[in-house]
């Protein structure tokens, strides 16, 4: 995750995970849309799951008997609307505590992409209880360390702290979700750190810039199209009134989830969320979030961004593909092996047939963005190797994605990508962090608990066919859209010149349609694992064995 502008002084970074807990890849540890995510910050020292020293010893010989992974997962409602979810982890006296709100750059009025952002950086400018900067002196000064980020779905604050301190950071965070004061002299110059934060991640970033084109292309209608960090030209229009607007109608607890893990019983937090966030009224009910919806692609569609900083040529193809909330039922946990048997790691088949076997790339991967409210995407991507050009990167990828669905999986590769899924998924548990992330994520897009706890069983039902028929259907030429990253002067056998970021930032006018979340009760949903946000995803092909790390809009 690249460095951030922010001007005020954050603790720690962002708990994140390594590896792929926040990646389009299952549970490895990794991550999404934005980028490459800092290592985890060191956790007091806990002793390992009992058992869980080799994914054989943690799974056993059979996938028919699987270890238990969420019984201990509490949840209960307050008066005023606010969902708190516990989960008790009692290996060491510390807490991390998050605070969810189902809103994200998605959800932004037309012409003030960056809002939902712009609004996470201004929400610590402080209260009349605890002026500007004053809550991260607080955090700082018991030992804490806290952060928040913006994803396309959701927006995220956190802290994680002793146990004794998690009444005073619940405290703080209630006030600020009702009593959030912004002054203009406070408003403009944050807008300019912004700025100079899309500068560097995106604009100065040829990597970010191809991806921000991508997203642009594969979703010309639906917002996941527009970056979470916003368009530059409306980014400059962004002002005090708008984010206090933003703020009065989405940050009310009858929209945001509470997640509590670690050193804590329900009956702790229950009592503590009552005095502190039980205290804060609700608003009017944000309404239904309404997304126009993306028609069905019927063409291929490719993009070329040259630029003298290029050094080594990429080339990415993304296919649109359901999401955990609009997937029938089992097609997402079939993508996800999908993804990880063509993508994950050095075992895969882009990985020994590109770079192994015929040696036509210096590095090839593959992997599925689960999580949405709306439709996501299976992302393939390689660099050539000396004497190749992506080209034949992307003839390899092809040709590979259509042996797959002639030939189709074997038993091992099936037996192999499910225990890696599954063993990341039980020793994630590990990490009081990841399983608050992994919990808020997904209850924010449309699962419950009840969903995350049996992703492991519903996984392990997945069929070798359910993975042919999910790669038939979804990985067809028409549905894709290629991006080439080159040199000035290297050529590539076909594709459109990309248009303009101002161009692509332009507000298109489409038919807007009611994005509604299924009834969980009625629908299994995916790998329970952080969401890919889709905000400025930058340079995929880098990423760790399990595949790229997520990007974080903070």
């Amino acid at each position: 995750m690249p460095a951030r502008a922010h001007s005020r002084k954050l603790t720690a970074t962002l708990l994140l995970m390594t590896g792929s807990l926040m990646s389009g890849a299952p549970l490895a540890l990794a991550a999404s849309q934005e980028t490459n995510a800092p290592p985890i910050a060191s956790e007091t020292a806990v002793q390992p799951i009992a058992g869980s020293n080799t994914v054989s010893q943690l799974i056993g010989s059979s996938l028919s008997e699987l270890p238990d992974f969420g019984s201990n997962f509490s949840s209960f409602t307050l008066d005023n609307g606010l969902q708190v979810v516990v989960i008790p982890d009692h290996r060491a006296p510390v807490v991390t505590h998050m605070v969810w709100y189902k809103v994200g750059g998605a959800d932004e009025k037309r012409g003030e992409s960056g809002i939902a952002h712009f609004l996470e950086h201004l929400m610590f400018k402080g209260t009349p209880d605890h002026p500007d900067g004053e809550f991260s002196k607080i955090v700082a000064s018991i030992g804490g360390e806290e952060n928040a980020f913006t994803g396309h779905d959701y927006t995220a604050y956190f802290q994680r702290v002793a146990k004794q301190h998690l009444g005073l950071v619940m405290e703080m965070e209630a006030d600020r979700m009702a009593n959030l004061e912004l002054r203009e002299d406070q408003v403009q110059p944050e807008r300019k750190v912004i700025l100079e934060e899309r500068a560097m991640r995106i604009d100065n970033n040829p990597s970010a810039q191809l991806s921000e084109a991508l997203s642009a292309a594969l979703y010309r209608n639906n917002p996941y199209g527009v970056p979470v960090i916003g368009w530059e030209h409306e980014m400059e229009q962004l002002d005090r009134k708008k984010a206090l607007d933003f703020y009065n109608l989405y940050y009310t607890p009858n929209n945001a989830i509470l997640v509590v893990a670690g050193d804590v019983t329900e009956k702790e937090v229950r009592s503590l969320a009552k005095q502190t966030y039980g205290q804060v009224k609700r608003r009017a009910e944000p309404g239904e979030r309404v997304r126009a919806v993306e028609p069905p692609q019927l063409t291929a569609r490719s993009l070329v961004l040259r630029n003298e900083r290029v050094r080594q040529p990429s080339v990415r193809r993304s296919y649109m593909t359901p999401s955990e909330t609009t997937a029938k039922a089992g097609e997402s946990s079939a993508l996800d092996l999908l993804g990880y048997i063509m993508g994950s790691g050095t075992n895969s088949r882009l990985y020994q047939s590109l770079v192994v076997k015929d040696g036509v790339a210096a590095s090839a991967g593959a992997y599925y963005q689960s999580g949405g409210l709306n439709d996501t995407r299976m992302i393939f991507y390689g660099t050539p190797s000396a004497n190749h050009t992506v080209d034949d990167v992307l003839a390899g990828i092809k040709a590979e994605i259509n042996r797959l669905v002639t030939e189709g999986v074997t038993k091992e590769e099936m037996e192999r990508a499910k225990r890696s899924l599954l063993s990341e998924t039980f020793y994630a548990q590990d990490n009081q962090a990841a399983l608050a992330r992994i919990v808020g994520s997904n209850l924010t897009t449309g699962s419950s608990l009840e969903d995350i706890k049996s992703w492991p069983d519903r996984l392990a039902k997945v069929t070798a066919e359910d993975v042919v028929g999910a790669a038939r259907t979804y990985l067809q030429e028409h549905r894709s859209v290629t991006g080439y990253l080159l040199p000035p002067e290297t050529k590539v056998a076909a594709a459109s010149p990309m248009p303009k970021a101002r161009d692509m930032g332009k507000p298109k006018e489409a038919p807007r349609a009611s994005v509604k979340v299924p009834n969980p009760k009625s629908r299994p949903v995916g790998h329970p694992k952080p969401k890919p946000d889709t905000s400025d995803q930058t340079q995929p092909e880098a990423a760790s064995k399990a595949g790229p790390k997520a990007e974080q809009a903070e």
